[in-house]
């Protein structure tokens, strides 16, 4: 059965169950295709009348059910091409082109984002090499223990930089590697300094939660993450491609 080409579309139960993996993810893929922009309220009303189903049945069907076998399969970089999680974009003007995860085997993991305020402006379009980009990283450790993922926020990190040069996944993987190698017990009071104070005490909140983190599916090239930062708040969820 090939994917449905009208992504207004509702799926029923059958027409999902008739679908191979593979349809199943591009499905997913293809119904929030440029919806990364909306609001968190928008994403959350979406992925329970929507997505749920889809989402529902993908899990399913995870080829790796076992935390203790996924680990190795999430080593490496990956984009999200789609997420409810908030703190995403608790800054104006996330690029989502240059935004990543990137796991490494020594059970440390990065979520980067590179932010330029105003860049999809018309007007300051023609200015975006000028405009200052920030770049912020929300650097994290992952182990499974007793069947569970379990995750550690360590720190966040931030530079500011000129928008000529993109934030490459090959720069963002070096950049990872540079903060591993340095001193990562850094002050509380110098972990912020160039946010405001309302931006900056709403990420130290987010550092200092502890998340619940679940594989809904996962293969070598796609990941469906269900993720809550407390017990009794409502899900979020990330959609995630391979990048190497």
């Amino acid at each position: 059965m090939s994917v449905n080409t009208e992504s207004q579309k509702i799926l029923s139960s059958d027409d999902i169950s008739y679908l191979s993996t593979e349809e199943l993810k591009q499905e997913i893929i293809k119904l929030t295709n440029n919806r990364d922009t909306d609001s968190i309220s928008q994403k959350a009303q979406f992925a329970k009348t929507e997505l749920a189903p889809l989402f529902a049945e993908l899990a399913r069907r995870n080829p790796y059910p076992n935390p203790e076998d996924q680990v190795s399969v999430v080593l490496g970089a990956w984009a999200s091409i789609w997420s409810s999680i908030p703190y995403q974009d608790l800054l104006p003007g996330r690029i989502r082109e240059q935004s990543y995860q990137i796991f490494r085997d020594n059970g440390y993991y990065a979520n980067m984002a590179r932010y330029v305020p105003g860049h999809n402006l018309p007007f300051l379009q023609k200015l975006s090499s000028f405009l200052l980009a920030y770049d912020l990283m929300v650097l994290q450790k992952f182990e499974v223990r007793e069947g569970q993922w379990h995750i550690q926020n360590i720190a966040v990190k931030q530079a500011l930089r000129m928008g000529v040069t993109p934030l490459t996944i090959e720069k963002a993987e070096d950049w990872f590697t540079d903060v591993l190698n340095s001193n990562l017990k850094i002050p509380k009071a110098e972990l912020l300094p160039n946010l405001d104070k309302s931006t900056a005490k709403r990420l130290e909140t987010t550092l200092l939660t502890i998340p619940q983190f679940e594989h809904l599916y996962v293969d070598r090239d796609f990941r469906l993450v269900k993720t809550r930062r407390e017990a009794k708040q409502r899900p979020s969820y990330t959609i995630a491609v391979r990048l190497r």
